[in-house]
């Protein structure tokens, strides 16, 4: 056995760690009558299942259920699982676990990669991991380690360090707001021709970052327990495609209402809809971006996700009110 292999076994997380090599072995060509016997006056750390093995290799298992209700005269071949669930020594505790409940077995069988039997996890090491993983989730929901250590970590920093973390992120939004003027000055033109425009940059802008910050909540929420990005993103991006709609259906006959001019209106609702479907997709994509770098998306993601969101907001609407409004 390699060092590597050595030190993955010593894992606690591994199922080596569960396996024992203390359970009763058997040959195939045993007769059934003469096992029960063989087995009196010998511990075991369990005796659930008897593992049937030629030389070191691992040929089938036998319940202790089979093994009683076989008639006599047979042998162990006869009475024996031939294919028995097994998984390798450094499979993750948590699949063993899964593997055992979901192929109803009542201890699961060790085989390494070239065939060797290397022990039997025992019902109450299978009950044991699925304690241990059940009380971890428990505790990750509830925001006490796992992936919500950043999250402690977070809440208790001093003010120095909190600045630290926070400074940069808002100085990337101060060159975005700038940007941003830089963008309005380019369609000063447009502007010219019709000023009803102007009123609505914010409420395009704010629409847009609130769908966005909606969609960018629940991402981090989801991150800090666990929920992977790919769990949400379909039905995120088709929430925030609706919104869009149906922000963009209200404001549609309200605009036109009130300030009288089709053009602007229909200007604004393609707008929206198109902002707070890009929005959408800023906030799915930052956070899982930045937790994969491992940077904390808590700090990063909002104002470089709004410095993003705020920028495609303001472009996409002039553009869309250049084409419409001329």
């Amino acid at each position: 056995m390699t060092e590597a292999q050595q030190q993955g076994n010593d894992d606690l997380g591994a199922v080596a760690a569960h396996a024992s090599m203390r359970i009763p072995v058997v040959a195939p060509e045993d007769p059934v009558d003469g096992v029960i016997p063989a087995l009196r006056g010998r511990r075991f750390d369990s005796a659930a299942v008897l593992a049937v093995c030629r030389g070191e290799r691992l040929v089938g298992v036998l319940t202790v259920e089979r093994l009683l209700a076989a008639p006599q005269g047979a042998s162990v071949r006869q009475v024996m699982n031939p294919a028995p669930t097994t998984v390798a020594p450094g499979a993750p505790q948590e699949r063993a676990a899964w593997t055992a409940v979901h192929h109803a077995e009542p201890a699961l069988a060790v085989v390494d990669g070239d065939g060797r039997f290397a022990g039997i996890v025992a019902p109450q090491r299978l009950m044991a991991v699925l304690l241990a993983e059940h009380d971890q989730d428990l505790a990750r929901l509830g925001g006490f380690l796992g992936a919500a250590s950043a999250a402690r970590r977070a809440s208790g920093e001093r003010v120095r360090l909190r600045l630290w973390h926070r400074l940069p992120w808002l100085l990337v939004g101060l060159v975005g707001a700038l940007l941003s003027a830089g963008v309005v000055g380019a369609f000063e033109a447009v502007l010219e021709r019709q000023v009803l425009l102007a009123f609505f940059v914010p409420a395009v802008v704010y629409l847009a970052d609130a769908v966005g910050t909606q969609t960018e909540t629940l991402i981090v929420r989801g991150l800090s327990v666990g929920v992977p990005v790919s769990w949400t993103v379909a039905r995120e991006t088709v929430t925030g495609v609706l919104l869009g709609v149906v922000l963009a259906g209200m404001a549609l006959p309200a605009t036109w209402w009130l300030w009288g001019d089709a053009e602007v209106a229909f200007a604004v609702a393609l707008a929206l809809l198109a902002a707070c479907a890009i929005a959408t997709l800023v906030a799915l994509a930052l956070p899982w971006l930045l937790s994969r770098i491992g940077v904390d998306p808590a700090y990063g993601s909002g104002p470089l996700a709004t410095v993003i969101q705020d920028l495609l907001s303001v472009v996409i609407y002039f553009l869309t009110a250049t084409a419409i409004v001329g």
